[in-house]
């Protein structure tokens, strides 16, 4: 028996193949291209399908015998098709500026403490709702056309199966989902004017939603009752696949986006959530929830520094086959640098989810070397998560340790840079791939491979590397994490306001 996970990220998508054992039989990867200007972030959904085709044909020719294949993917963005499942009009990601009119309307008609104690969700223009009430407002004649409208993971199950099934957690990513009674809120769409059955019908995570068209099963060479699973929001499953399950622990996904997602029994009734602006997200079972706190800019913003101020010697690098992230990490001393760094590069997400902030570089010399700079990057993005972690726990959400994945965990210096400023033991899975670990685990379930998530993770998931915090480190890293507690509201009057 072979069960695939397909993960769908913001500028490619990924697929691993595993028998019953765990062990991994194929994985694959592709890109597809993604617009960013000023005025508009968007991917086009038809590329992420052909993408998502191309990778589910590659896989049958390497694993016959494939049985199922779980969908999870990146949240917020939509794509709004006719009856055929046709994409209409290029998605907007969750960072495009639009539909920043239509979220101060909803909290006009509805008030910020309403909005959130129905949806865990704090108007904002990431969300679906107030980009899709752009869509009607600028492009009546495409919200007109429409038929039906998806998230990324249910727009791949409705072009798999011919089903319109969304889970619980990509459906809180819209703003328009009562994460109590498990619905689409009644409330929020008549206050945005938006008919709520354009959209699928939400499930919990990992249920079975269909078995895959005959038409594509002759294409990609795949058995027509190929089971397909929806398993939601690619932050969900990869807290699972990360083998965090229970109130205290948390997953650190650490890739483009920063993210922390830590699970807790029930829904605090301290105002500190919705003031840090803290999704609240339906997890795994009732009355069991979690929540987001992250950043816009994590591995990106390291991208860019690499690529922007040390491009040339990438290029050398590359050519010797070395990575320049090790080679300038071996430059690296273990010394805090004193340089604040606000990683705000794309604007601001938690707790503050201002669109308007900027990116700051604070208290450079002469004498600091590119070096520096990089080891000054790592810091402020975890400076931006010890910002957090305080907020939740203040919040009665208190992280014990986090479980670490995706591309920067790779990182020994970041790891436990981390564990040494956040003063919590931090862990590096076994597995780079959490996302789509943690889709295989719950469709590994739906196809009877396992009886439960906790048997699954006995398998699929181990440590391979743990971090404790070292209290020397951490009194020295706080005396900079004062200061950097101020920086926000020193620079943010000083920045333009466009």
């Amino acid at each position: 028996m072979a069960i695939g996970g397909l993960d769908i990220g913001t500028t490619g998508a990924k697929i691993t193949i595993i028998d019953a054992t765990g062990r991994v039989l194929h994985t694959g990867y592709m890109d597809y291209p993604v617009s960013r200007h000023t005025d508009a972030h968007e991917v086009d959904a038809k590329e992420i399908w052909k993408t998502t085709r191309s990778l589910l044909c590659d896989a049958a020719k390497a694993v016959p015998g494939i049985t199922a294949v779980g969908v999870t993917s990146f949240g917020e963005s939509f794509v709004m098709t006719d009856e055929n499942g046709e994409a209409l009009l290029p998605t907007m990601l969750y960072t495009d500026p639009r539909g920043g009119e239509e979220a101060e309307l909803l909290r006009q008609r509805l008030g910020d403490d309403a909005v959130y104690a129905e949806t865990g969700t704090v108007p904002h223009p990431m969300y679906t709702l107030p980009k899709l009430m752009w869509v009607k407002k600028h492009r009546p004649e495409i919200f007109d056309q429409a038929k039906y409208v998806f998230l990324i993971a249910d727009y791949i199950v409705f072009q798999l199966t011919g089903e319109r099934t969304i889970d619980y957690s990509l459906a809180a990513r819209t703003m328009g989902f009562n994460i109590r009674g498990l619905c689409w809120s009644r409330e929020m769409f008549l206050a945005a004017d938006i008919d709520e059955t354009v959209f699928s019908s939400p499930v919990p995570s990992g249920t079975a939603a269909g078995t895959l068209r005959k038409r594509l099963s002759l294409e990609f060479g795949l058995p027509d009752n190929l089971k397909i699973v929806i398993c939601g929001h690619d932050q969900i499953s990869a807290a699972i696949g990360s083998g965090v399950m229970t109130p205290g622990s948390a997953a650190n996904g650490a890739g483009t986006v920063e993210c922390v997602t830590p699970v807790f029994s029930g829904i605090p009734d301290r105002g500190g959530m919705r003031q840090g602006n803290y999704p609240i997200i339906p997890f795994l079972r009732k009355g069991l929830y979690c929540c987001y706190a992250f950043s816009f800019t994590g591995g990106s913003l390291l991208d860019w520094f690499v690529h922007r101020f040390i491009g040339g010697q990438t290029e050398a690098l590359q050519k010797k086959s070395r990575s320049v992230y090790k080679t300038i990490e071996s430059q690296i001393s273990d010394e805090p640098t004193g340089i604040l760094v606000l990683p705000h590069f794309a604007g601001a997400a938690t707790p503050y989810m201002d669109t308007g902030s900027k990116g700051v570089f604070a208290g450079l010399t002469l004498a600091h070397t590119t070096a520096d700079l990089y080891r000054s990057v790592l810091e402020g993005i975890v400076y931006e998560l010890k910002i957090n972690l305080d907020r939740l726990d203040e919040a009665g959400v208190p992280v014990n340790g986090l479980n670490a994945s995706g591309g920067c965990a790779k990182s020994e210096l970041w790891l436990q840079m981390k564990a040494d400023i956040l003063g919590i033991p931090v862990n590096r899975l076994g597995n780079d791939e959490a996302g789509t670990i943690g889709g295989i685990m719950m469709t590994a379930i739906a196809e009877g491979m396992f009886k439960s998530l906790d048997e699954a993770a006995q398998t699929m998931v181990y440590i391979s590397a743990s971090f404790e915090p070292r209290r020397d480190m951490h009194e020295r890293y706080m005396e900079h994490y004062a200061r950097y507690q101020k920086l926000y509201d020193a620079v943010r009057p000083l920045m333009p306001k466009a």
